[in-house]
């Protein structure tokens, strides 16, 4: 017979569920066999994950009669976290017991014990709850490798270790109360919910550390947490030395991050409880997983999980290329992010000391401390390092702290009573001597700095303002009269060349007439926006590269995300393909063809900018053993279909006959809902109308 899993089913599964609780695993399972399970339309996935926990014989939990041993694992209630034994790929150092997501198919560790003294020659471990409400991981000879070192007796029996699906685990006397948690003792991330301790005097002050390396957890010389010089600002060092410094905080509440693409919002809180500052992050109701991380190569990241692309997508990054590095600029100078490619300067009054900014900057003139000085308004600017912080103090009583000091050269001032969770009413920065780690932020989110200067030096710089203003304006206006006149004569006839320079020279190499007397309306793109939307052509937003040059993710002003192609100097074919692609893909337009939406000349830079596809190319999933997983037959049917019709269009349907010649699965784009694109027209051929065959004269293909 069989139970009827309609109404009654809820109540087996409720006291299901309360037998689990109770640890007698062996009485629910005898009613597995009676239960048809995948016929009852009331078997939800609630029902299903407590009969996995049933099938699995997985548990939240530890107890001194129950150890954890190798193969076994704590799955967290909803089965969101693991923890267990593993060992790392690639690596023969040992095993490890760590906490991993559990329902994530990419195997990603947020929380490892033993990370410095793994278990070694093949020697198995156990983790145990010890009487004293300790938790001892120890190998098959007994030497115990790690332990928490509680020490505390409950005095009673019940004493539990648990994994919570917040991914913390915690050590849980029998009243309830949390002993020991796993969240106080970070090991690279940081989860939502997690407070990290910033004062250096807390009893709980930690640093994240990074992974030696990418399947290495040991600790390595990266580390980041509370500066011990200021409760204000997070370092990440490099040993000793500080390798990035996020900017002194200025009493805000939260830092909100929306994600458009997946829609959930992160924030991030620096709090201030009794004195004493943690810094800690939370996410929308909905969101995918979240973490922060501190990177085996000392970048310090905020990562969702991509269930599409079965990746995790990075949002922020930090230090980010050049401005964020520790004390780039020098001495008193300032890295400005304004710039199209970020930059020093000099902060005002100062000038260069030497050929570079290797010495930084110099005072032009030395303030007189006689009561005549003055304070320069720097906007938006990142405070510098090494301040003095002065509390509860007004903008006049901040100023005037730093004006009574001769030795002060700079103030900030930040009034924290609105939206703050500092218990101070307001925050006083002052700086004695240099200025060290300053920079101009891009969008403005920077404070005021006001910076002290000798004032005759002002005086000096406002009357030649007062002359040179009018000069400048003058020459401006009749400069614009002229430009716009140049402009209007010149406009069309320079762009027609322009347009027709590729097209032309692709028309004379091939048979076909099909383009001749044509422009292609296509946008043309500034070099400069591409280097901002680039930032710089980084490393970081490098998708990919080829034989003919290098395709990075970019940002346009407007917020659309392309894909920049950047043709190699060096290539003899480079030329070839630019002229090829803006000529062919801006006369195609197929659902199934990636769509071109500009092109950029610079000197001797080529550029094409296409539309952005999340799921980058059909050989990334083709030859990943685990992200191949996503293939199922129906989405690898579509994608078949999907370039069988873009071949289709490009051999009978278009009104130019085009033959790809370099199809492949790299050349295969995949947009966020999977749908195939054909990329990559550099070593296309136009046929004429009536033609079967061409020659060529150099081998193509791979």
């Amino acid at each position: 017979a069989v139970f009827p899993l309609s109404t009654s089913w809820r109540y087996i599964v409720q006291g299901a569920n309360q037998i689990i609780n109770a640890k007698h695993l062996h009485a629910i399972q005898l009613l597995l066999p009676w239960l048809d399970l995948k016929r009852s339309p009331s078997f939800d996935r609630h029902s299903r994950g407590i009969c996995e926990r049933i099938l699995n014989r997985s548990d939240d939990r530890l107890t001194p009669a129950k150890p954890l041993s190798a193969g076994d694992k704590l799955v967290s209630d909803n089965g969101v976290f693991a923890l267990g034994f593993f060992s790392p790929t690639n690596s023969t150092a040992g095993s490890y017991v760590g906490i991993w997501y559990n329902n994530i198919p990419k195997r990603t560790y947020v929380w490892v014990a033993n990370r410095d003294k793994p278990i070694t020659n093949g020697s198995p471990g156990k983790l145990v709850v010890t009487n004293n409400s300790d938790l001892v991981l120890s190998d098959s000879q007994g030497r115990t490798l790690w332990t928490t070192m509680n020490n505390f007796t409950t005095g009673a029996t019940g004493t539990s270790a648990v994994l919570l699906d917040s991914g913390n685990l915690v050590i849980r006397s029998p009243s309830g109360t949390d002993i020991w948690q796993s969240f106080h003792y970070p090991t690279d991330t940081i989860l939502p919910g997690m407070q990290l301790p910033l004062s250096t005097d807390d009893d709980l002050y930690t640093r994240l550390v990074a992974w030696r390396g990418p399947d290495d957890p040991a600790t390595s010389n990266y580390s980041m947490g509370g500066d011990s010089s200021s409760d204000l600002q997070v370092v990440i060092w490099n040993g000793t030395r500080p390798y990035w410094r996020r900017a002194a905080w200025d009493g805000a509440l939260v830092t909100a991050l929306y994600q458009s693409s997946t829609g959930f919002i992160m924030t991030q809180t620096t709090v201030d409880i009794g004195g004493k500052f943690y810094l800690t992050f939370t996410v929308s109701n909905g969101s995918p997983s979240t973490r922060m991380i501190l990177h085996y190569t000392g970048m310090f990241q905020f990562l969702a999980w991509n269930s599409t692309s079965s990746s995790w997508e990075v949002f922020i990054e930090r230090p980010n290329p050049i401005c964020d590095r520790y004390a780039y600029c020098g001495p008193f100078g300032y890295c400005d992010a304004t710039e199209t490619v970020p930059k020093c300067n000099c902060l005002s009054g100062y000038e260069p000391d030497g050929a570079n900014f290797s010495r930084g900057c110099r005072r032009k003139e030395e303030p007189t401390c006689s009561g005549g000085d003055t304070f320069s308004t720097l906007r938006g600017m990142k405070t510098p390092d090494k301040f003095v912080y002065v509390r509860n103090r007004s903008f006049d009583q901040c100023e005037a702290e730093c004006r009574n000091n001769c030795s002060c050269t700079a103030y900030a001032f930040s009034n924290m009573k609105n939206g703050s969770t500092s218990s101070d009413q307001s925050r006083c920065l002052i700086w004695l001597g240099e200025l060290v780690d300053t920079g101009k932020f891009r969008d403005g989110s920077g404070e005021n700095l006001y910076l002290r200067l000798a004032s005759s030096a002002v005086d000096r710089e406002s009357n030649v303002l007062k002359i040179a203003l009018p000069v400048i304006a003058s020459i401006l206006i009749l400069a614009c009269i002229s430009l716009v006149w140049i402009c209007k004569s010149r406009g069309k006839r320079r762009i027609k060349e322009t347009k027709n320079k590729y097209t032309g020279q692709l028309s004379k190499k091939s048979k076909s007439n099909e383009l001749e007397n044509e422009t292609i309306e296509l946008p043309y793109i500034c070099f400069e926006d591409v280097v901002t939307a680039t930032d710089n052509f980084s490393d970081y937003n490098m998708l990919g590269k080829g034989g003919f040059g290098k395709v990075y993710k970019g940002r346009l002003e407007g917020g659309n995300e392309v894909a920049v192609k950047r043709l190699s100097k060096s290539s003899g074919q480079g030329a070839d393909e630019f002229r090829n692609e803006v000529v062919l893909i801006a006369k195609l337009q197929h659902r199934n063809l990636v769509r071109l939406l500009g092109y950029c000349t610079h000197e001797d830079e080529k550029l094409l900018l296409y539309e952005y596809l999340p799921n980058k190319s059909l050989d990334t999933f083709l030859f990943d053993a685990t992200r191949n997983g996503v293939l199922d037959w129906p989405t690898r049917f579509k994608v078949i279909k999907g370039i069988a019709r873009g071949l289709l269009y490009l051999h009978q349907d278009s009104r130019l006959t085009i033959i790809h010649r370099d199809l492949k699965a790299s050349n295969v784009l995949l947009d966020a809902e999977m749908n195939p694109k054909i990329s990559d027209f550099g070593m296309a051929r136009i046929f004429g109308g009536n033609e079967q065959q061409a020659n060529t004269i150099r081998v193509v293909g791979t």
